[in-house]
């Protein structure tokens, strides 16, 4: 509910604040007092378009700032966390519109954007009138409106997940449709390179392998040379250090037998006997397994070329290649289980779309049967509100498809008795409000039906039907009593009186039958100070009240019978 509005500098107004409660509030005063002034400053932070004549004269800017009570209405707060802006059981919506034709917007004091704005104001405020917060006015409203009616929520919520599902595997079995395409032009270029690839059979580390391999065979010559060479200085040559070593080792000895301190020495010196006698083996066995062999060496060069030319085309290294050969056999294999996998999901489908279809059919029947009943409410609430030879259609019609359309739609459309429906998230159904305000008119679209008062009071009989399933917090009427008095003024009082149990209402009105069935009373008025015009509002005392309603029944003139009449009127006598 609106708790509290403020305004600043917008037309006429110069600087106002003021407090809202629940239940039924009428505004009063004379013709042009601004009360409609009011509701078009607060249609500002509901989203609504602003220019810089909205600007008092002389202003550099216009502010208005509502304060909302949404307790847990949890679109809004998902709008307010999408949006990172914090959030409470209280919303504070504030529009600032400069003399140059800017608008800045805010929520919770976090800037926004006027799309946001617009959006929460959507979910907020219903206003009814010359203004455009009409969300009946809008068909994409209708369906949901009937829904709520004919409480189909819970077969409602099984046909999105049901339509969910066939929607997900038509979504799947088109990419593997897709990827069949594009495995089936690609198999002959995939199935080429495995070939090309298992011709020359790389093993993974092949490649260092036989590097290795060529750098010893292309240096055999120079192996042999250098291992003959150490073989000589170690043992073969006339003074080779396994003679040295030998010869030291008997010296060694014999200084030992003199002198004690020469025992490590002489373990040294056997030690280093024993080294050079391994070394000496080693190098004796390595240069015996010496290839001088130029076919095999041809034939590593050759396969390496292979190998190279592989690692060029496929990754630049040898693993590169074989896992891009692993990742080509995963798909050749994919290509020839297609149509199995293909045949599967079609399968799914049918099933899928075969029990969705069945449920789509149950709720279009349960919204056929609110909509008979809804409009036979409809027009007995019309009826006590002025309009007696109204006639309402709450239509729900179906849109079936052609076969090209079908093929074309695989995933928007659901089949019952063989023929293809064009269907939404909300089924196979679309709903518009059609009516008929005359004796004798065809039935038109609820939007082009009416406007002023007449329109007003239409949206007045569904909103009353509609109450309890409406969550809006806040609707507002205005222009409700154009064209009406007496008794059906009554009605229309008792009517928002009703509804005021389901939601607040504000209501600007002419009428005493309304302002006397109000709650809470509050009279706008046009003053003049220092040659310039302003509006003022104010709440009314009980007193206060009575005067105002006495003065909507008799004029300027106020009498005694015209206070008691007031006050029967309204029940207070």
């Amino acid at each position: 509910m609106l708790k509290s509005l403020y305004i600043k500098s917008h037309a006429l107004i110069d600087e106002i604040w003021v407090e809202f409660d629940r239940g039924l509030n009428a505004l009063t005063g004379e013709t042009g007092a601004g009360k409609s002034t009011i509701i078009e400053a607060l249609s500002l932070i509901l989203g609504e378009r602003a220019s810089a004549e909205v600007v008092r004269k002389g202003s550099e800017k216009a502010v208005v700032e509502g304060v909302f009570e949404i307790g847990e209405n949890h679109k809004i707060q998902k709008i307010l966390t999408e949006n990172r802006i914090d959030s409470s059981d209280e919303l504070l919506l504030r529009r600032e519109v400069s003399a140059k034709g800017q608008s800045r917007c805010f929520v919770n004091d976090t800037p926004t954007t006027l799309g946001v704005l617009s959006s929460i104001g959507d979910l907020l405020v219903d206003l009814h009138g010359q203004h455009q917060h009409q969300s009946l006015l809008r068909v994409e409203t209708h369906i949901d409106l009937l829904d709520e009616f004919g409480d189909t929520a819970h077969l409602l919520k099984e046909f999105q997940k049901s339509y969910g599902q066939l929607k997900e595997t038509i979504e799947q079995h088109w990419r593997m449709e897709q990827r069949e395409h594009e495995l089936k032009e690609k198999l002959e270029l995939y199935e080429f390179q495995i070939k090309e690839i298992d011709a020359v059979g790389p093993r993974a580390g092949e490649d260092e392998e036989l590097e290795r391999e060529l750098k010893i065979l292309e240096n055999a010559e120079k192996l042999y040379a250098s291992t003959s060479r150490v073989y000589g200085l170690l043992y073969d040559d006339e003074h080779s250090l396994s003679d040295r070593l030998a010869s030291l080792s008997k010296i060694l000895q014999g200084l030992a037998l003199i002198d004690g301190a020469f025992d490590e020495s002489v373990k040294e010196a056997a030690s280093a006997e024993a080294i050079v006698s391994e070394l000496t083996r080693t190098i004796s066995a390595y240069r015996s397994k010496i290839e001088f062999n130029p076919e095999k060496l041809e034939q590593i060069r050759e396969r390496l070329g292979h190998i190279s030319l592989l690692k060029k085309k496929y990754g630049g290294s040898l693993d590169a290649v074989l896992q891009h050969r692993e990742r080509l056999a995963r798909e050749v294999s994919l290509a020839e289980s297609f149509d199995e996998t293909l045949q599967q999901l079609r399968r799914q489908i049918e099933e899928q779309r075969a029990m969705c279809s069945r449920i789509a059919q149950e709720l279009s029947a349960r919204r056929r049967e609110a909509a008979r009943k809804l409009n036979k409410e409809i027009v007995k609430v019309l009826a006590d509100l002025g309009i007696p030879n109204a006639v309402f259609d709450a239509r729900v019609e179906n849109k079936t498809l052609a076969a090209e359309q079908a093929v074309n739609n695989a995933g928007s459309f659901l089949t019952i008795d063989n023929r293809p429906f064009e269907t939404t998230q909300k089924g196979i159904d679309f709903v518009e409000f059609h009516m008929s305000t005359n004796v004798g008119e065809d039935v038109k679209p609820l939007a082009r039906v009416a406007s002023g008062g007449e329109i007003s009071r239409i949206m007045l009989a569904l909103k009353s039907i509609l109450a309890k399933a409406d969550r809006l917090p806040l609707l507002i009427f205005d222009e409700i009593d154009i064209g009406i008095s007496g008794r059906i003024a009554q009605a229309v009082g008792m009517s928002l009186k009703n509804l005021s149990k389901y939601h607040q209402i504000i209501v600007i009105t002419h009428l005493p039958q309304i302002a006397g069935a109000a709650d809470h009373q509050y009279v706008v008025e046009k003053l003049e100070e220092k040659g310039r015009a302003f509006i003022r509002i104010r709440k009314l005392s009980r007193d206060e009240r009575i005067r105002e309603v006495a003065r909507l029944m008799s004029g300027a003139k106020i009498t005694e019978s015209g206070l008691e009449g007031a006050k029967e009127l309204m029940g207070w006598k």
